[in-house]
């Protein structure tokens, strides 16, 4: 079996422990919805809120804050290059002092909505090309957890297992929280297969919640060139821009849960 395995920081977790189940959300911008926050914030323990780079707007991030807090779900600031044309997902370089700087930013944005619903900003996550590019960019890595030190406390980053992104973040003394995916294809290499590819996005519902609870219970996914890969992770991703991705979720969990799988954030 190969890919990458997950360390001995706090927030991994062997098969058979405890697993976060988080969704981004909050992306929509004015009249336009893409996510159902409220379906998905009764299902999720922790959720990834655009901050406003990608998608997202202030009256959004407030009502999901807001939601997020009544239904004690963990809030996280889901950071991403400045490219709402692009849902976030296309290449860029930025220089690594102006991404520290809108890191911060977004952070800081979602933070005083977060509060003022009672709660607090817990995690970090990058979204789409920044997250895929920070795990082999050390120095674009290296200027999102500069972003995150600035924004105060030390947050939890979540991501990839053996990114350089957590690299950057124990370096700098930020806990890790290792992730995977239930919907993503993986390759052997234990990375994401690019959106781009055929078959990078997993469609078939009974496959998605097969693999989630083999990823709970064994650690293991299979790659899509046939491998299996150790996916050693205390947080699993359930996308929210997927259709019928509520009820997706609601199946993921009740999957998980009735294998054994004690479901709970890690912040």
């Amino acid at each position: 079996m190969t890919g990458p395995t997950t360390g001995t920081t706090p927030a991994s977790t062997a098969p058979g422990g405890a697993l976060d189940l988080n969704a981004d959300l909050g992306e929509g911008f004015g009249r336009w919805r893409l996510t159902d926050d409220d379906a998905l914030l009764s299902v999720v323990t922790s959720a990834n809120v655009a901050c406003g780079f990608h998608a997202g707007d202030p009256s959004t991030m407030r009502r999901v804050c807001e939601r997020a807090a009544e239904l004690g779900v963990r809030v996280g600031a889901q950071v991403s290059y400045r490219d709402l044309a692009g849902f976030g997902r296309r290449a860029m370089d930025v220089p690594p002092d102006e991404l520290a700087d809108e890191i911060t930013y977004q952070v800081g944005a979602l933070r005083v909505f977060a509060r003022a619903a009672g709660t607090d900003v817990t995690y970090v996550k990058p979204h789409g090309a920044l997250y895929n590019r920070t795990v082999t960019d050390a120095e674009q890595a290296a200027a999102v957890v500069a972003g995150v030190l600035r924004s105060g406390g030390a947050l939890p980053v979540l991501g990839l297992p053996g990114s350089r992104l957590h690299e950057a973040a124990e370096r700098a003394g930020l806990p890790v929280v290792t992730e995977a995916f239930a919907d993503r294809a993986y390759t052997a290499a234990g990375t994401l297969v690019p959106r781009r590819t055929p078959g990078a996005v997993v469609l078939d519902p009974e496959e998605v919640v097969a693999r989630s609870v083999r990823m709970a219970r064994e650690a293991a996914v299979t790659a899509l060139t046939g491998e299996d890969v150790t996916v050693r992770a205390r947080s699993l991703c359930l996308h929210g821009d997927t259709p019928g991705a509520a009820g997706l979720a609601r199946r993921v969990r009740a999957a998980l849960e009735a294998a054994g799988v004690r479901v709970e954030a890690f912040a």
